[in-house]
């Protein structure tokens, strides 16, 4: 682990330490002071920039619209990139932002915390109960109704995915609206769903038939990763290698990140884009999309592509990729020619 990743672990368990008692009031007692729920106007807060963490939210995002068809929502996120991926969301009022680089930035960052207490909200969530800016903003805005995500697991933990990072904030987000008189328990979990537009569909189609000129199915790989999560040359051309004997009857296309390397060396078809929708729109037109665990995963899972996620940490309970057949595989314990063989079931069964 680098040095800076050790400071900013530490920095983190330091501050989650500080606000792991913030919004202690229970649900029980806010209903009961406001017995007679009405949800008009609706923050969610997720002060984060990563592009996997917003398209993480964007579950609940429909959560919410499904409970209440009629509200409005703001989204306390920081950066950029959320209004490029919920610009299709039309109940989304207004995005307030953080900027990206707030510590050299001091002035923008505490403005961006002030328009939170801009208006009353009915109701406030927390997107991650382990994010401390999270909490503290959840706090600070002006609300009826508060979720910071600490409802009695008791009541959640039967479900066996309810560590999922998307997951558990819907699980929660429904034990309130049980306590309101309302019933979603047995809805289908919501996907990641970018909301793609058919004329993006149709781009995207023109995209990946200009790349590969035939008529085939197509397998779409992206070889990058940060840290400890990008495997190496060797491993990703011994699974290039075996992916094109065990399926000849395909394309297999490299997209390729903004740093515009490749662990293949550039021997795939490949496409450099940096519009991170553009990029959706050309999974959504191929059979499946393998890489490992990045927001570029959770970008092709938002295209609602069958989506193999490759995990080389623990984490995979807590990110893999749902919905449309998608699958995760713990690379720790299943070699290449393992991921081949699940690869084939997969598509066997779509």
């Amino acid at each position: 682990m680098s040095f800076s990743r050790k400071i900013n672990a530490k920095r983190r368990k330091l501050t989650n330490a500080l606000t792991k008692n913030v919004g202690n009031q229970s649900l029980d007692e806010q209903i009961a002071k406001h017995p007679n729920a009405d949800i008009k106007r609706v923050l969610i807060s997720r002060p984060n920039h990563r592009l996997g963490n917003m398209l993480l939210i964007t579950p609940l995002v429909q959560e919410v619209i499904e409970a209440f068809p009629n509200c409005k929502i703001d989204l306390f996120v920081k950066g950029g990139v959320a209004p490029i991926l919920f610009e299709n969301y039309n109940q989304i009022d207004y995005i307030i932002k953080l900027p990206k680089k707030h510590f050299n930035d001091l002035f923008g960052y505490f403005k961006g915390w002030f328009f939170i207490r801009k208006y009353h909200y009915d109701l406030v969530i927390n997107g991650d109960k382990n994010s401390s800016s999270g909490r503290l903003s959840t706090k600070l805005a002006k609300g009826t109704f508060k979720i910071f995500g600490d409802i009695d697991e008791a009541e959640t933990s039967q479900y066996k995915d309810f560590v999922h990072i998307a997951k558990y904030p819907i699980y929660n987000f429904r034990q309130f609206l049980l306590k309101i008189g309302i019933d979603r328990r047995q809805k289908p979990m919501p996907l990641l769903n970018l909301k793609l537009s058919a004329s993006e569909i149709l781009k995207g189609k023109k995209i990946l038939d200009d790349l590969v000129k035939n008529d085939k199915k197509t397998l779409a790989l992206y070889t990058f990763a940060t840290a400890d999560k990008c495997y190496s040359e060797d491993w990703w051309n011994e699974f290039y290698q075996k992916l094109l004997t065990a399926f000849p009857d395909y394309n297999i296309i490299e997209v390729l990140p903004v740093e515009n390397v490749s662990q293949l060396g550039f021997k795939a078809l490949s496409l450099y884009s940096t519009d991170v929708r553009e990029m959706a729109a050309l999974f959504a037109n191929t059979s499946m999309y393998i890489g490992a665990d990045c927001g570029i995963m959770h970008l092709a899972s938002a295209a609602l592509t069958t989506t193999i996620g490759l995990f080389s940490r623990s984490n995979l309970p807590i990110y893999e990729p749902y919905g449309n057949g998608s699958i995760a595989i713990n690379t720790q314990s299943c070699d290449t020619d393992c991921c081949i063989a699940s690869i084939k079931e997969v598509l066997n069964q779509s």
